[in-house]
């Protein structure tokens, strides 16, 4: 009986401890720091997202836009869920990481500055912008140099590169900061110069002069 007794009370122990600290987790993650975190992030998601989608409609019209337009797919879906999964993770275990509100505000400049530079870029390109890199050239396809497109090639690029990389400074998420500036880096790095082959294909001699003139917009892509 005393044997029973003592596991007895070494399990109400370990119970109490475990309630206190899945308390104590919930404590976190209910926060005011993952409150604010978390609101902006869906917020810049939210907002990205159905802007993208209402600008590609009002530059193509209904009829010449589908979902796509909204810029999600599976492995986008997949890096937000890494990303979300290691914020909860971290603010439960490690909670003073996301403290540092300077990072955090610096993620956020980033996501609003990413989000301003692509807004710009489409806005300028106009009918020119699109969401697919296209093979063959339209009537009304022009080389826009003016605008943003005067300081960055690729603005639209190079908007959602900080954009995304913001995000996850914003979060104060190490691993999926790395992990999103990797991927988006070598995403862009092989787009750019598919995309590029097309467009020297269409305006010749004039692409070449603005392309040695104007960088790119994404690090170390030429």
């Amino acid at each position: 009986m005393s044997f029973l007794k003592n596991l007895w009370g070494d399990l109400e122990v370990q119970i109490s401890i475990l309630t206190l600290y899945c308390s104590a987790s919930f404590s976190e993650i209910f926060s005011y720091t993952a409150y604010r975190q978390l609101s902006q992030m869906f917020l810049a998601i939210i907002f990205f997202h159905s802007s993208e989608y209402i600008l590609a409609l009002a530059v193509h019209g209904k009829s010449n836009v589908n979902l796509k337009s909204l810029l999600i797919s599976p492995s986008y879906l997949a890096a937000m869920f890494f990303s979300l999964l290691e914020y909860l993770i971290e603010i439960v275990l490690f909670p003073g990481m996301k403290e540092y509100w300077w990072i955090s505000n610096l993620g956020l400049v980033m996501v609003i500055v990413g989000e301003i530079i692509r807004k710009a870029a489409i806005i300028t390109a106009g009918y020119s912008f699109t969401h697919l890199i296209r093979t063959n050239r339209e009537e009304n396809h022009r080389l826009i140099t003016h605008g943003i497109y005067r300081f960055i090639r690729h603005p639209a690029y190079c908007g959602f590169f900080i954009w995304s990389v913001g995000t996850q400074i914003m979060l104060c998420n190490p691993i999926s900061m790395i992990g999103f500036a990797i991927v988006v880096w070598r995403f862009f790095a092989q787009r750019i110069p598919y995309e590029e082959y097309f467009l020297r294909q269409f305006f010749g001699s004039s692409y070449d002069e603005y392309a040695r003139g104007v960088p790119s917009g994404v690090p170390f892509v030429k």
